[in-house]
């Protein structure tokens, strides 16, 4: 290892799990190609990116020189918004259907009640698609009696033909007016929001079968850069991405394939969305990935959040609400805060803080003050993760008492 004073690291490997996103993986790029130069330039260090040509595999080259080091990261997306997509391929009757089901799964299974009685805003971010895609189909359904009287004023109430054009009349301005809705969902998120509860509703928290199988393709990528001569391997989960990355992990401990003399290998969460998957019925296999994980020496991880981050399940352990923590030998994660109130200016804040999408993405971008938190400095800088955040204690809001109804572990 190097002999320069504060430097673990000359080479990684950064491989980054998305949440329930079906956008192209370019757009990680360019975040991280914009929000690294402005951080680079508030902070007094250098961060070059260089895109690697089209393939089977998505990523970029990263040069940086932070403190008198310079450190060579390659990061790869890890690319499942196929899945995405095609879940998300639905019509307008069969995303209601969807809504049903979904509300169902979540309050006969006593998940709902209890996410809520942990962290208000990921629970009321789960109703707003509900409610919306409510008051959409009651104004489809005002609009369709609103042309169902305007035929019967016209045509006569005490005709059949009245009755049958009216309402035929009516049932097609009211579907024209729920199939606009889909299609200016770019702008409300609505119909996003909906399938991403959806698809974990499902199955009742059970990975569907794709899914498991690209998270095993996934697992060879990460195992295969553990066999190489990097300095530190490190695993990013972003939103629904931190679940997969755990179950991923968890794979490879169990599978011996994280040699114990190869490089570093880390775990970075951030704005996690566990519990809307830890809390269902049939989630056993995620619980019991996160109790084995939690106690893996092999590893550092550690979780980042923020309590104006209305989407995430913020400074909450997720394997001790989950109810899986050890009775002894929990080691991880370490739940530190991203402090947003702090390390955003005033008037960076004002102008973020209700665009509540918009900061469950802060995390990937730059703080005009930061603090311990830098995306960038962990992605590629000198240090470990584990030695940047040596010594650190965990929030003091941390919450990690257990409140999951649901507490059994697949065999």
């Amino acid at each position: 290892m190097s002999s320069l004073p504060r430097q673990q690291v000359r080479r990684r490997r950064v491989f980054y799990i998305p949440g329930y996103d079906p956008i192209s993986p370019r757009r990680y790029r360019e975040i991280y190609r914009a929000e690294g130069r402005a951080q680079a330039a508030i902070s007094g260090y250098e961060i070059e990116l260089v895109g690697r040509p089209g393939g089977a595999v998505y990523g970029w080259d990263v040069t940086a020189r932070i403190d008198g080091a310079e450190t060579r990261a390659e990061v790869e997306v890890l690319v499942w918004s196929d899945i995405v997509r095609a879940s998300m391929d639905r019509g307008v009757w069969a995303t209601y259907l969807a809504l049903v089901r979904t509300a169902w799964v979540y309050i006969a299974s006593g998940a709902f009640i209890r996410m809520f009685r942990l962290r208000k805003g990921p629970v009321v971010a789960a109703l707003y698609p509900v409610l919306m895609l409510l008051g959409q189909a009651l104004l489809a359904g005002l609009l369709g009696g609103a042309v169902l009287w305007a035929v019967l004023a016209l045509v006569g109430a005490g005709t059949v033909a009245g009755w049958v054009l009216g309402l035929g009349l009516g049932a097609l301005a009211g579907g024209l007016l729920l199939r606009w809705f889909r299609r200016i969902d770019n702008r409300l998120y609505v119909y996003y929001l909906m399938h991403d509860y959806a698809f974990s509703a499902m199955t009742r928290g059970a990975n569907p079968p794709e899914l498991e199988e690209r998270m095993a393709q996934f697992a060879d990528r990460i195992a295969a850069a553990l066999e190489t001569d990097v300095d530190e391997v490190l695993v990013v989960g972003h939103s629904s991405g931190a679940h997969l990355g755990v179950s991923i992990l968890a794979d490879l401990f169990r599978a011996g394939r994280v040699p114990r003399d190869g490089p570093k290998l880390a775990f970075l969460t951030l704005g996690q969305v566990v519990p809307m998957i830890s809390f269902l019925p049939e989630a056993a296999r995620l619980r019991r990935d996160l109790h084995d994980l939690s106690r893996e020496p092999g590893l550092t991880w550690v979780d980042v959040s923020a309590p104006g981050d209305g989407c995430a399940f913020a400074l909450c352990d997720p394997v001790s609400v989950s109810g899986v923590a050890p009775a002894e030998g929990k080691l991880w994660p370490l739940v530190i805060s991203a402090a947003f109130t702090q390390t955003l200016s005033p008037e960076r804040w004002k102008a973020l803080r209700w665009l509540f999408f918009r900061l469950h993405f802060q995390y990937l971008c730059a703080f005009d003050r930061p603090g311990d938190y830098d995306y960038f400095q962990i992605t590629a800088g000198p240090l470990t993760l584990a030695e940047r955040y040596a010594g650190r204690a965990p929030s003091r809001s941390l919450i990690d008492r257990p409140v999951s109804g649901h507490r059994s572990m697949a065999p």
